[in-house]
């Protein structure tokens, strides 16, 4: 096969041009077209008053609805127009006959119309050699794996195509009636030669067989799926009618182990009855369905919680005052409470668990001080935040019909513990938000309500959980935050800030010892003095604890760790209050002493903050005026607000 070009005037031609955006057709098709465009109508019209010839080209861009010369390919098709019908919602429809390629030399719009200057291509059949010719049967191979693989399009299409003798025309027609990608069909109107249509057609071809077995392997490994499925429940329920009639009803094993669970948990009465009623609907519904996922969840959730499962308090006042001693220095009036709480509870039995709040600044020990009294009373400790938490849910759970439920933080921390007496920290009370999801802290009104949290009812499992063996903890920057229904519940414990010769005394028994073993030293490397202690709290930090303390010790061996490293031998460094700057550099808070002698108007006072004592200096200024006198406000009382 040849291309065989006309003389120039002869070739080129000026005829009007059909654009189109989602399909492209090939020689030798009769194709029905829809037009909608305004202006592809009226070409379309243009064309039928002349001998009814249209070429059509193909746009680069779906999205354009003038396209230019640059957003066509620039190989269409020259075509008859058949038939054409105008229907009532404005749509034109035609019946085009495709007869050769074209190249398109220019396209624009003329008036209210679309032109195109195209070169005719004329192919002359010739003998097609031995490549071409097995390059078409390897075609016809590839494509009678497509059609066996795509049930979609018939199978008659491989008996029509594989009777055309003509190359070209065969290759076009497995283009034109396959359904392939609009950038792979324009890439083959693009091609000329036949030998390179058809190696481009068998790529294209050989990588949609490649999808395809993909595709239907995965296909067949759903059905496989689904099959074995419904094989299975029909299986079961053939089993259950068998032994039906044989009177040897059974269940399967995994019902029997959820019941043997059920009855090692020794759980309430109602939430075995509601266990069992459960396990009755897991036992009707298919074992693969969503609702037994459901209902398989709830039931271990409920067989796994702790219902009688406690430990055993030690309630040895002395073992217990040896633990707080050692693990915190000072909060005697705290220490003195879970004291009293003991010694009560060793006499008493049915004495309910207190609901204790810490009230005091960051930094304090609050969170540590309730870890420090699992430790005495040798019970578990569980601990939640519940700073910015503003969902009820939180705390009550989900209703289990919602997808992915599950019950709230109270409950989930319960069987975390293992156990139905932990000692369980919520941290940051003052701090709880609401919207419209609900209000957390009425939600915990129940929780920390000793006459009510013996049947607290979380949403998911809708049956009652036991907390009054529970020793709930609270902590709180700030007592005017927390509602007023919700700090009644509580018993406060005013926690203030350490004093100077208390955060001197935590530093040497709690903090240096942890920084130098955070930071590979030993009591041989470093020693800091107490005068050195004082400075680094009078100048360094103002705080009512000791975290920014406990920063700027560490910052004092990480410096003592880099010397040692960079000599590559062991020293001793005594840190006193003369080097401190060397190490944290200037002071950040100088001291503010008071006036030796005194000074005519000026009044020094003294304030009491959390964060230590204070020196005020009262200074009087004259002004002029009538002379009299005019109170403006009371100092006394706005320092106590």
């Amino acid at each position: 096969m040849a291309i065989k070009k006309k003389s120039e005037k002869q070739n080129k031609k000026i005829l009007p041009a059909l654009p189109l955006r989602d399909i492209i057709i090939f020689p030798n098709m009769v194709v029905p077209l829809l037009v909608g465009r305004v202006r592809s109508i009226n070409t379309v019209e243009e064309a039928l008053v002349g001998e009814q010839e249209l070429i059509v080209v193909f746009q680069r861009d779906l999205q354009v609805e003038n396209p230019e010369f640059k957003d066509i390919y620039p190989v269409g098709v020259d075509t008859k127009i058949i038939q054409s019908v105008r229907e009532q919602s404005g749509l034109m429809k035609i019946l085009v006959e495709v007869r050769n390629r074209v190249i398109i030399k220019n396209f624009e719009k003329e008036k209210k119309i679309f032109v195109a200057e195209m070169e005719e291509i004329v192919e002359t059949d010739i003998q097609a050699n031995k490549e071409d010719e097995a390059l078409s049967r390897l075609a016809l191979e590839m494509l009678d794996k497509y059609l066996n693989l795509n049930t979609s399009v018939p199978r008659e299409l491989y008996t029509t195509i594989s009777t055309i003798e003509n190359l070209s025309l065969m290759c076009d027609a497995i283009a034109g009636y396959l359904p392939l990608k609009l950038k792979d069909k324009s890439v083959l109107m693009e091609k000329i030669k036949i030998g390179e249509r058809l190696r481009l057609l068998i790529d294209i071809l050989n990588q949609e067989i490649g999808v395809l077995e993909v595709q239907k392997k995965i296909q067949s490994q759903v059905i496989k799926k689904i099959e074995d499925t419904q094989r299975q429940y029909f299986l079961s329920e053939q089993l259950k009618e068998i032994q039906k009639e044989l009177g040897k009803e059974g269940e399967s094993d995994e019902i029997s182990q959820i019941r043997n669970k059920i009855k090692g948990a020794k759980m309430t009465k109602a939430a075995e009855t509601k266990a069992k009623e459960e396990l009755a609907r897991l036992s009707k519904t298919m074992s693969l369905s969503p609702e037994a996922t459901v209902i398989r969840t709830y039931l271990e959730w409920l067989t796994n919680l702790p219902w009688v499962i406690k430990t055993n308090d030690n309630l040895d006042i002395k073992h217990a005052a040896k633990i707080l001693d050692k693990d915190h220095y000072g909060l005697e009036k705290v220490k003195e409470r879970i004291l009293e709480y003991l010694a009560v509870k060793k006499r008493s039995k049915g004495m309910k668990s207190p609901i204790l709040c810490f009230v005091g600044p960051p930094g304090v020990g609050k969170t540590s001080l309730g870890m420090s009294i699992a430790r005495a009373m040798e019970k578990k400790f569980v601990r939640i935040s519940l700073g910015g938490m503003r969902d009820e849910a939180e705390i009550r759970g989900h209703r289990k019909t919602y997808i992915g439920s599950l019950p709230g933080r109270i409950i989930q921390s319960i069987k975390k513990a293992g156990v139905n007496n932990p000692v369980f920290l919520l941290d940051e009370v003052d701090k709880l938000g609401k919207d419209f999801r609900g209000d957390p802290a009425s939600a915990l009104l129940e929780v920390l309500d000793p006459e009510q949290n013996h049947s607290f009812s979380d949403h998911y499992l809708e049956v009652d959980f036991d907390l009054s063996d529970v020793l709930f903890i609270t902590t709180a920057n700030t007592e005017y935050t927390i509602p007023p229904a919700l700090l009644d519940r509580m018993e406060l414990i005013s926690i203030p800030g350490y004093t100077l010769w208390e955060k001197k005394e935590i530093a040497l028994r709690h903090l240096i010892p942890r920084q130098l073993k955070e930071h590979g030293l030993t009591a041989k490397n470093i020693k800091i003095a107490e005068d050195a202690l004082f400075k680094i709290i009078r100048n360094y930090t103002r705080e009512a604890g000791v975290r920014n303390l406990e920063r700027e010790i560490a910052n004092i061996c990480r410096k003592v760790t880099k010397k040692i490293v960079e000599s590559k031998k062991e020293g001793f460094y005594r840190i006193t209050a003369k080097k401190i700057e060397d190490y944290i550099g200037p002071e950040k808070f100088p001291s503010t002493e008071g006036e030796k002698e005194p000074k005519i108007g000026v009044a020094t006072g003294m304030a009491w903050t959390e964060y230590g004592g204070e020196i005020l200096f009262t200074e009087v200024l004259t002004m002029p005026g009538k002379g009299n006198l005019m109170l403006t406000g009371h100092l006394g009382n706005i320092m106590k607000e």
